[in-house]
């Protein structure tokens, strides 16, 4: 498949997990992809598996909690692969935890990471789309934006992503830019947060996948499938839409229904 032949792309976090598996669906589909990721060596490894399956890419290393690291780092993209059609905003971080024990800066990290970053990278890129006439904008927002699932700070920017959605959907959709988002639920990638919980529970996977209508958590190539859709032509009177890549898990609680519902009936 070649939807993305005229794409160039900025995919964020593109070293690892989603953001590794949304670069290589888009090169697989013709794009240019510029990798941008803070860790240099896990960028670098993408860009070279996405070289020898023969798509165009650069990395670039961007810190998106830093305005001036953001765009910086999309100059040079656009430099070096030419003008962005396509900005995915795939770069996240949390760290587990509550209200009660947070700390302040606890706090502002998973803002100034996660909300702030996707502001800073989209008004880095805003300006040329206009100016060319249109692009489009995939923010990977989260089911913990639409209800609560623990992570506070997490769920809070979150939740804020996909209102930015809405807004920049709104505000330039007639500068032809479209502006989508994309909430996934539990995926199964090699992050530190889940090897963490795996070292804990080897069979973590296996006890979340109960409270998916599909049976099964994500992996990163389902978040991927719907990003690809989102930032192509075929997805092209399609905006301000918060799509749940989410196996059912915010149409119901099936574990709920089961176990508790069901069972009252049966009394």
């Amino acid at each position: 498949m070649t939807r993305h032949a005229q794409t160039t792309a900025i995919v964020t976090g593109a070293g690892h997990g989603i953001g590794r598996a949304i670069a290589r669906k888009l090169a697989s589909e013709g794009a240019a992809v510029a990798v941008a990721e803070i860790n240099e060596a896990t960028g670098r490894e993408t860009v070279d598996l996405l070289r020898q399956a023969g798509a165009r890419a650069h990395f670039v290393r961007t810190d998106i909690a830093d305005a001036a690291s953001v765009q910086a780092a999309f100059d040079e993209a656009a430099e070096q692969l030419g003008p962005i059609t396509l900005l995915v905003n795939n770069a996240a971080f949390t760290a587990a935890g509550d209200l009660k024990g947070m700390t302040l800066e606890a706090w502002h990290n998973e803002v100034d990471v996660n909300l702030n970053g996707t502001y800073h990278c989209i008004r880095a890129i805003v300006p040329a789309m206009r100016q060319r006439g249109g692009g489009a904008i995939v923010n990977i927002s989260s089911v913990n934006g639409l209800r609560y699932f623990g992570n506070p700070s997490y769920s809070a920017a979150k939740a804020g992503i996909t209102n930015l959605t809405l807004s920049v959907a709104s505000e330039f959709g007639r500068d032809g830019i479209r502006c989508n988002a994309v909430c996934p639920g539990s995926v199964r990638t090699e992050n530190i947060t889940w090897a963490i919980r795996q070292q804990k529970d080897p069979q973590v996977f296996q006890k979340l996948a109960r409270w998916y209508p599909l049976g099964r958590v994500a992996e990163p190539e389902d978040v991927a499938k719907a990003v690809a859709f989102l930032g192509s032509d075929e997805a092209s009177y399609i905006t301000g839409a918060v799509l749940p890549v989410d196996g059912g898990l915010t149409a119901g609680m099936n574990v709920m229904i089961d176990e508790f519902i069901l069972e009252s009936r049966n009394d």
